[in-house]
Parts: C-alpha cells; structure tokens; sequence
C-alpha cells in the first residue's frame, strides 16, 4: 500500500511514498540492484540484459533469437532482436479463461448513451471474424488498415485483426475533417478503411456520414470501406465498395481464435502522424516487438499494472495514449474505454464511472485536472475511489498546484504520476515510478533503459537549469521510419540534426535535486494545446483559402499552465478583422481539421517576419510573445515586424 502524509503535502517532503511491495521493487532485486538509480544505470549500460529480462518479465510469446542488439554504438544503426519472430497481436490476446479469472477484456461507455463490455474469449472470437473479413479484401502483410472511429471496442478489435496478419494500422478521431483525413490517410494508401457514422459528445449526436463520400473519394487505394454504427442512424452511404459491420462479418461468423503470422521484431504495426511547421503530418512507422516491449516495461513496472486491474486513460484515437492503453491487455488488465465529453453531468461522467467499475489506473490530461479545479469538483466527497492505486497526467506539463488538488481532493493515497514522451516513440521518455517518491511539480524519473539527459546549446548536460530533452542511447520504441521516406532524411532531420547521432525530442525540460523532471514545454514551433501536437501548416492551409487572407502566422502562447493557439492573419488591403470574418476563420478550421485546431485567438497585424529566403519565423513571434529575446534576427529580411507582436493588449487575457 502506499503511504499518504498524514499532515498534508509539503515542500520539503513528498506527496506520496511508495509502499513495501511493486513488480519494480521486485525486478530492481532480481537484477541485482539495491535502488532505482543503480537498475537505471544497468538499464543503460548493460541494455542487451536489460531488455531480454523485460522481455522475460512480459512472457512475450514469440522467438527472441540469441541477439537482443545489433549495433548498439549508434542510435540510428541499431536493431533490437534481429532474429526475433512475434505477433503482437497474439501477446495482446493471451489470456486466462480458467474459472474465476478477470472476466473482463473490455468495458466500454459513450457517455451515458452507450454501455458494453466483452470477455477476452469474445474478444477473441470479434478479432477472429474481423481478420477473416480482411483477408477476404485481399488484405496481405505490409497492407494498411485505416479507422476513422471513436474509441470504440471496434477500433480495438480492428487493430488487433490487423495485427495478426501482420498488417500496419492507423487511426484518426471522427473530430476530423475531410482535409484533416486526407492529409493523414492519403499518404499511406490505406486497403480497408473502417468509418463511423457518427458519436456523442457533450449529448450531442454528431453525423460525419456527409463526410465520408468526400473521404473515400480522396483514398483511391481503399478497396473496401467498412461502416460501423456508432450512432445506430439509417447509413446513407451507398457505394459498391461500402459494406456495413455486419455485412461485412457476417461470412464469417463461424471463425472462433484468431490465426497470427508471426514476423520480424521490426515488421510495421502502426503509423502515426505528428506534424511540423511546413507540409502535411510527418507519417511516424512504429514496429510491432519495439511498441510491446516499451510498453510492457512502462505498464509492469513503471505503473505496476497487474492482471485483473482496470486501466482507464482519456484519450482519443487521433493521440498516442489509445495505443499505449490498448497495450495493457498484454499485462491481463481490462481496458475502460470511453467515448465523449469528460465534462459530461457537470465533470462527474468519468468519476461515475470510475467508481462504478472500481478503476485501478485512471489516466487523463493535465487540462482535464486543472479544468476540474477550477469549477470545484472534489471528487473525493462524492465517488468511491478506493481501488485506485496510480493517477497519471500527460498533454501538458502538471502544474504543483494540480498536485496539490489530486492529493487534496481526489485521493490522498493515489500515486501522482506525470509522465511525457510522445508520438514519435509511442511511449514515454520520463514517467512514474512505484519504488520512488511523488514531489510536488516532478515528473519521478527517466525510464528504464531511457539514456535522458538535459543538455545546453553547446550538448553539455546539466542539472538544475532548462535545456532540451535529449536521449543519448538506443531504445526499443524508436521508429521504424517515416513513411515515404526510403533514405530516412526527413527522419534524421526531425530528430539527430540539432545534436548529430543523438535523439532531441523538442522539449524544454530541467533535471530536479530529486533526479525527477520538469517539463516547461516545447522548445520547436509545434503546437501543443492540451497535449495535442498540431502542425502550424495544417492551420495555415485552412485559413489562407479564404480570399481576405494574404498570409497568417499561428504561435502557442504558454497560457494558465497549457499552451493556447495565437492566429495572426495579415488581410488583403483594406479590410479588417471583424466578428464575422473571425467566425469564417474558426468554422473553416474546425470544419476541416478537429476544434483542437482553433484559435483561442485571432488577430490582425499589418505584416509577417520572415527570413531572407522567405520563411515565416514562428520562433521569433513566440519568443516576443512571451518577452524573450529574439536570436539571429541579422537573418530576418523584415526584423521591424517583430514589433507589431510585443505586448499586444489582447493576449492578457
């Protein structure tokens, strides 16, 4: 059990201590090591033995080979197990049917619309259906299989039939538009793309059906489209390669256990999209052994996942944290899925649920805690929390003042974990821990086998001060590659250019006294409202279709703990910003992309800096904002711009 304070949080002791007993406490002996800092350095120095005992700690059903790292002096020439042969969807589907087992694989609510839940047998049975529908597309290894659904028990099944033909899966929230689909799916050339209808949010029905005519018109490559109903509304879809859910699984309904192809470690399970500054999203290819064993480590030891518990995590199918909550069932945990508004019966849906189906990890946004915050809602005084055992918090950085409200005012006993990392490794770079302590404002640790460091401009690492977030070693969890991308150029540029051979992941962070970390946000020009990482380009090609816009500029300005998107747009000659333009910038936004991308602000300014070669400098304008000094302005070809940006009135409030 672990141990509150039992006179409240103070600075200068921790929030939370750990208890006696954890599967880390226990691997940390096994490996010989008497505290978390000698298993982290093992962890890193001797990274073959490291990763073959999580290998053996998960039960990873598959052949590990008799090498766990080939090229272990380069981060981007290393390959983990190179002979290994595995399925991940087959190590997700195990399971223990005997009699008085966790009955449960998945629980599932929409709000208060919508409740299911499935055994792991029928999960099972669901997946077994699925693939054999998707051979009969013609599916084949390598294939892409795209859901444009809510989180749903559907998308969980169809990934996992994925999965087990060795077919590469992709997913994007129904929040997004025709171009937001596109810009992400039309790169990838899906073969089978699964739909919804439409979903709740907030007790609202939402129908995306006028949607999908325009999206399969845009994916030629799609040969089958799959309609699932999410709302149960007449599908008025109608084309000959649109089937709904039970016509398409309705050949096959004699198929009971799922067969899986077992292939190399590296073999392409997801592919995920992260954005920069120029372009369409960065197509991210994760590996199905590199995803499995980060996220066995992090669900086993890091969070203490055990079979039987019940995993929760807030998050769309656009965000990484579905696919690293899908994951839990190689732990034996049950999945809480949930589709909606959090805000839902004025904040208290998901602590309805939580109660009801005795959560044992509840994960959500740092947004999300703060939100709850401010409009007072204790959820210690009115649900029965007793069962859960870890909160976690991701998106943004956990304010101390967020940790103050957790342990006042939802558990005294929870563990606080905070933890950060990303698309780009689908996993994270510093998280919990239940053999450290929790203090106030700190993210615990950096994980096991993670080589993180906090380095200056000149790659020194330091301690006590903010620099970049950097990994100097290899892990398990890197991407394959990008997509599209056969010399991997556009990889290495996104990741090793700013320190050569060495992974800067972007973020501005600060090792504590503690050997903890604080996060203080982005250090590049991608967008992170809420924890979402948004592309400025993807705003950019919505609002300059409108005929008054010349050009724009979208900056994040750190705002009550969270970043909130800035719009600048320099209108053609004459006109000005007014409320009904403003209302045409934000429909086409949000019509086009997810209201994610919608600017907290808009406003008009006279011109734009830009760099001699042409380039709009999103840097500089965030840095005047924030009243930072601006560098190498000598290379901006308009640096008087700059000032139309500082102390603007109306980024006060």
């Amino acid at each position: 059990m672990s141990k509150p304070l039992s006179d409240g949080p103070r600075e200068s002791e921790p929030l939370w201590r750990p208890g006696a007993t954890s599967q880390m406490a226990a691997f940390m002996q096994g490996m010989g090591c008497t505290d978390y800092a000698a298993l982290h350095a093992v962890s890193i120095r001797e990274q073959e033995r490291f990763w073959r005992a999580v290998w053996d700690l998960g039960g990873v059903i598959g052949e590990p080979g008799e090498l766990a790292l080939q090229g272990a002096d380069t981060m981007l020439g290393a390959r983990w197990f190179p002979e290994a042969r595995l399925n991940f969807a087959e190590n997700l589907l195990r399971g223990n049917d005997s009699p008085g087992a966790n009955p449960d694989a998945l629980v599932f609510r929409s709000e208060d619309k919508i409740a299911r839940r499935l055994s792991r047998v029928e999960l099972r049975q669901q997946v077994a259906r699925m693939a054999a529908a998707f051979r009969t597309c013609g599916l084949q290894p390598g294939d892409r299989v795209a859901a444009y659904l809510p989180n749903v028990p559907e998308t969980i099944i169809a990934m996992l039939a994925a999965a087990s033909l060795g077919a590469v899966f992709s997913s994007a929230s129904p929040d997004f538009g025709v171009q937001g689909v596109l810009d992400r799916f039309g790169q990838i050339e899906p073969v089978v793309l699964l739909a919804c209808d439409g979903y709740w949010y907030n007790g609202k029905r939402i129908d995306v059906q006028p949607r999908l005519a325009d999206i399969l018109a845009g994916l030629p490559s799609v040969r089958c489209m799959v309609l699932v109903p999410c709302l149960g509304d007449a599908l008025t879809v109608s084309t000959e390669s649109t089937l709904t859910l039970d016509e398409f699984l309705a050949p096959h309904h004699r198929a009971q256990e799922p067969d899986f192809l077992r292939l190399p470690f590296d073999h392409p399970l997801y592919i995920m999209y992260s954005s920069g500054t120029t372009g369409v999203p960065k197509c991210i290819v994760h590996g199905a052994g590199g995803t499995l064993l980060q996220h066995l480590k992090e669900h086993r030891l890091h969070s203490d996942l055990h079979e039987g518990d019940r995993l929760f995590y807030y998050t769309t199918c656009g965000w990484m944290m579905w696919n690293w909550l899908a994951t839990g069932l190689a732990s034996g945990a049950t999945l809480m899925l949930y589709d909606g508004s959090p805000f839902l019966h004025h904040g208290r849906v998901l602590w309805e649920y939580a109660e009801a189906e005795r959560f044992t990890h509840f994960g959500t946004s740092a947004k999300y805690i703060d939100a709850l915050a401010k409009i007072h809602l204790k959820p210690r005084e009115h649900f029965g929390l007793s069962a859960m055992r870890v909160l976690m918090s991701t998106g943004s950085p956990l304010l101390p003042e967020s940790f103050d409200f957790i342990h006042r005012d939802i558990s005294p006993t929870v563990q606080i974990a905070s933890i950060s990392g990303g698309t780009d490794i689908v996993s994270c770079f510093v998280l919990g821990n239940p053999a450290l302590p929790v203090w106030r404002g700190e993210i615990q640790c950096a994980g096991l086998g993670m080589a993180v460091e906090v380095w200056d401009e000149e790659g020194q690492a330091i301690s006590g001060q903010k620099g970049e977030l950097v990994c100097t070693r290899p892990f398990p969890s890197m991407p394959v590659g990008f997509w599209n991308d056969a010399d991997g150029s556009r990889y290495r540029a996104a990741y090793f250019e700013r320190f050569p051979g060495v992974w800067c992941h972007g973020d501005y962070c600060e090792r504590t006294l503690h050997d903890g970390f604080v996060i203080h946000g982005r250090s590049d020009a991608t967008l992170n409202p809420g924890g979402v990482r948004i592309g400025t380009a993807e705003i950019y090609r919505q609002v300059e279709k409108l005929d008054e816009v010349q050009e724009s500029i979208v900056v994040g300005q750190d705002w009550q703990g969270d970043v909130r998107v800035v719009l600048f747009v320099r209108l053609r000659e004459g006109l000005s910003l007014d409320a009904t333009l403003e209302a045409r910038i934000r429909q086409t936004i949000r019509d086009n992309t997810t209201p994610r991308h919608v600017p907290a602000k808009i406003l008009q300014v006279a011109d734009i800096p830009r760099t001699r070669s042409g380039k709009i400098v999103e840097l500089a304008v965030r840095r005047v904002l924030h009243g930072e000094p601006v560098k190498n302005v000598e290379a901006l070809a308009n640096p008087e711009a700059l000032a139309l940006f500082r102390e603007r009135v109306e980024l006060r409030d």
